[in-house]
């Protein structure tokens, strides 16, 4: 059997109170909607469909070519919402799934057992239902006595007795697509809301004597509904404790989860040990043995084996097996640090490939360079990069040895085996094995600086001494 899904994502989301469409809202590194496809893409459904509003194209741009998409030019409820996409189903024989672009925390494994729910038993319609400590808000589930379900009534329209039913409708349904594409266009606005809600098909195919089933959600968290950023930050602490779950799981020491902070799609390899106050982000992937933290922050790095990251920040790089990297570094996008390569405290690199075994232990500026392997950068050194207008690189071949308060002024290269003394700023090419010195030879005066202090006193005799 064949089947769809449509994802219901044309929501405001105006209790938000923010400009950004809700579906794009981010949880866990990526839009709230973006985790709702890609369980829906372990179902390999045979079409999806995402119904957008006026945030289309923050949507489209997000999923691209993942799902089709209908347009709803006006919220009138999700049973209008889910008619947008009768010209891509309404024609197909099998089983339609809808969701909600804003139930992030849903799992392929729950929908997966309501699709087979309902195609075991033929059923017209099956329901996702959950049973809630606070219901409010949820449209409830009505049953008769015989415990077969007789109604979905919604919170605004329910009577207090059913206020008081705690198993819930949680917006997530399997239909038949013929009968649902069927039956769509009879559904009314005749509600408190003037909506035209999609519960309102189950009770046409109950009237209509169709089977209509119901299945558990077995965990109710996976049903919360994102409406402001109270939901969303409830949302974010379920997700950030699945995602540690799963890592755990895989061989991470993670010592205190409570304040480390994983993106969705970070990889990280066994016995790598994460500290507090650590966030990894975006597509990060980590090797093993690894120690990241305390206070790493890592967006979308590459990380080996037996890496030491702590108190630095690393973002769009590349770190090799062996090396270490902080405290208090900075490696800026488009670097790259070869294998057993050290980047210590207050050293920042930008657009650099730093070579294997390379040392540039503290307080260095290294941007828009090229440094060979077993290169020692010492403290101080800086690549200057840029004339005001373009930005060159710098050249520092293998075995190179650059003193302190070294100033390179690109473009420049260093040659293989070269020594530049300390505080020397070199404005042309040094030869490989060479010793290149820059700086003015030092004068003492001697004798100056009494004569100096006489004549401040004598400028300014108030002057405090």
């Amino acid at each position: 059997m064949r089947r769809y899904g449509v994802v219901l994502a044309a929501g405001k989301g105006t209790r938000m109170r923010s400009k950004m469409y809700k579906v794009m809202h981010p949880l866990c590194g990526k839009p709230m909607v973006e985790h709702v496809v890609d369980e829906l893409t372990r179902l390999r459904l045979d079409m999806l469909v995402t119904v957008v509003g006026c945030g289309a194209d923050a949507v489209r741009e997000c999923l691209g070519d993942r799902s089709q998409y209908a347009f709803q030019e006006e919220q009138l409820g999700t049973a209008h919402a889910v008619l947008q996409a009768a010209p891509l189903l309404a024609d197909k024989e099998g089983t339609t799934l809808v969701v909600c672009g804003d139930t992030p925390l849903l799992r392929a494994e729950t929908l997966r057992r309501l699709l087979e729910t309902h195609e075991q038993h033929r059923a017209a319609a099956t329901v996702l239902t959950a049973e809630l400590a606070d219901p409010t808000g949820y449209g409830r589930i009505v049953r008769e006595a015989d415990g077969r379900l007789k109604q979905i009534v919604e919170h605004k329209d329910a009577t207090g007795e059913q206020l008081a039913i705690r198993e819930v409708n949680t917006g997530i349904y399997c239909f038949d697509n013929r009968w649902l594409f069927q039956l769509l266009p009879k559904v009314t606005n005749d509600n408190a809301q003037g909506e035209y809600y999609l519960p309102d098909v189950i009770g046409l195919l109950l009237a209509a004597g169709q089977p209509v089933y119901t299945v558990a959600a077995e965990d109710a968290d996976e049903i919360l509904g994102i409406n402001d950023r109270v939901a969303l930050a409830a949302a974010e602490r379920i997700m950030r404790r699945r995602i540690h779950t799963r890592h755990q799981q895989n061989g991470v020491t993670i010592v205190d989860p409570d304040n480390t902070y994983i993106d969705a799609d970070v990889i990280i390899g066994p016995d790598t040990v994460i500290y507090p106050g650590t966030l990894l982000r975006g597509r990060t992937v980590i090797g093993a043995d690894c120690t990241i933290g305390p206070a790493a922050h890592l967006q979308d790095v590459q990380v080996g084996d037996r890496v030491h990251i702590w108190h630095s920040v690393l973002m769009d790089a590349v770190i090799l097996e062996d090396s270490s990297v902080g405290p208090f570094a900075y490696v800026r996008p488009g670097s790259h640090v070869g294998p057993r390569a050290k980047v210590g405290d207050f050293v920042e690199l930008k657009n650099t490939r730093f070579g294997a075994g390379s040392k540039a232990s503290h307080l260095a500026y290294l941007g828009d360079a090229d440094v060979g392997a077993n290169v020692n950068i010492g403290c101080g050194t800086i690549t200057v990069n840029f004339d005001g207008v373009h930005k060159h690189r710098t050249i520092i071949e293998d075995d190179v040895f650059v003193g302190c308060n070294a100033n390179l002024v690109a473009p420049v290269r260093i040659g293989r085996g070269a020594y530049v003394a300390a505080g020397s700023t070199v404005t042309e090419d040094v030869p490989p094995d060479s010793l290149a010195i820059a700086r003015q030879r030092q004068i003492n005066k001697e004798g100056y600086v009494p004569q100096l202090r006489a004549k401040r006193q004598a400028m300014n005799p108030s002057a405090d001494n």
